[in-house]
């Protein structure tokens, strides 16, 4: 009977250690988040202290209009890091009191021990994703809408060149249109030119003194406009004080600043994206750099909780501080790895996804050395 229940009693032994890991893991990182939140509230308001004070906004609507926005975005910004740092953390306490050394010679393999780390890891990388898809974009337009008021409104710079831009773009596969000293916060500008080719003809030449926004009836509003269409046996103009058109841009499109990718939940992104492949927008690899970052960052979770795991899990001399150096070190050349793979892609020939994903594939990399290295 002992042999039949032996199995059975080390698999219940097995699940307990696995929950017991799990539960310092995501304790600990939570806690880290939490404290860090704290920490970068606090900072932001003593750096934006003036700005607030001018807006003359009410603690509440402070709170409401910004900072519901700033802490999701600053903690999805610094969520694969403290993956990194909570995992390290408790791995190297457990390794300092012997945990990890009983665990293993209990009969656990290394791969086995490892198996809480992947479920962690797993979990929040899941998480991560969710909220870089969805939640996060729309706390940044709520932060990012509170900065573009208040705070970089009072810059030296936007207080020169204002809220007008003049825009050229491309409509359609036959379309091209400009819009002279648009302004994204009436929706309005003028003068306004479009003309569509054909077989590398002029087909038509439409001019407007004005456009602007219709929020009732979804379309743009042209005012005087005059219409050129050529014909194979002359050309018909025609006169018209105003005319509604529908087209396949908005005035989110139009009003684009550093904030729009950001802002964008997906679906949103990938219908800007095509929509500026076909105007043939400068600065296209900015905005996919940014779509393939949102699933890439979730797995960096993973494989910097593997790597912690890993680093962590063997008892050093210099025990905690050793091992938060090392993870340190291995953060700042993933974090360097990215900026440079983002910069190559940007400024650069670099195709988007592949610098997307350069970081996870050289710590993947990194993983499979680190275990290959781990006594076991």
């Amino acid at each position: 009977m002992g042999t039949v229940y032996r199995p059975l009693s080390l698999l219940i032994a097995m699940k307990k250690i696995d929950w017991y890991i799990l539960k310092k893991f995501l304790t600990t990182f939570f806690f880290a988040i939490f404290l860090f939140t704290i920490i970068a509230v606090v900072i932001d308001v003593s750096e934006k202290t003036d700005e607030m004070v001018r807006s003359r906004l009410g603690v509440k609507r402070i709170f409401l209009e910004y900072y519901i926005g700033f802490i999701p975005h600053i903690i999805a910004l610094l969520f694969p890091l403290f993956v990194f740092i909570a995992v390290i953390y408790f791995t190297s306490k457990m390794a300092v009191k012997s945990e990890i050394i009983a665990i293993i010679a209990g009969g656990t393999s290394y791969s086995r021990w490892l198996r809480p780390y992947w479920i962690g890891g797993l979990i929040l990388g899941i998480i991560l994703w969710f909220a870089n898809q969805y939640v996060v974009p729309r706390a940044n337009k709520i932060r990012s809408s509170f900065e573009s008021k208040y705070i970089d409104a009072n810059s030296s710079y936007n207080a020169l060149v204002g809220g007008n831009t003049n825009i050229y773009f491309r409509v359609d596969s036959f379309t091209y249109a400009g819009i002279q000293r648009y302004d994204t916060f009436t929706k309005r500008g003028g003068p306004v030119f479009m003309f569509k080719l054909k077989d590398q003809h002029l087909k038509e030449n439409m001019r407007a003194e004005g456009i602007v926004w219709d929020t009732a009836t979804k379309k743009w509003r042209l005012e005087s406009v005059i219409n050129r269409k050529f014909l194979p046996l002359g050309e018909k103009v025609t006169l018209q004080d105003f005319e509604n058109r529908s087209y396949n841009f908005n005035p989110q499109d139009l009003g684009r600043d550093k904030y729009t990718k950001e802002r964008l939940t997906t679906p949103e992104l990938n219908r800007f994206i095509e929509l500026e492949t076909l105007r043939g927008s400068e600065g296209l690899n900015e905005l996919k750099v940014e779509r393939y970052r949102r699933d890439a960052t979730s797995a960096t979770v993973l494989l910097l909780t593997l790597i912690g795991a890993i680093v962590a899990g063997r008892k050093v001399r210099g025990g905690s501080g050793l091992h938060l150096a090392i993870g340190f070190m291995l953060a700042a050349g993933f974090i360097i790895t990215d900026r440079f793979s983002t910069i190559f892609s940007t400024k650069g020939s670099l195709p988007p996804l592949i610098a997307a994903w350069i970081p996870n594939a050289i710590f993947l990399g990194v993983v499979i050395y680190l275990y290959r290295k781990a006594p076991k």
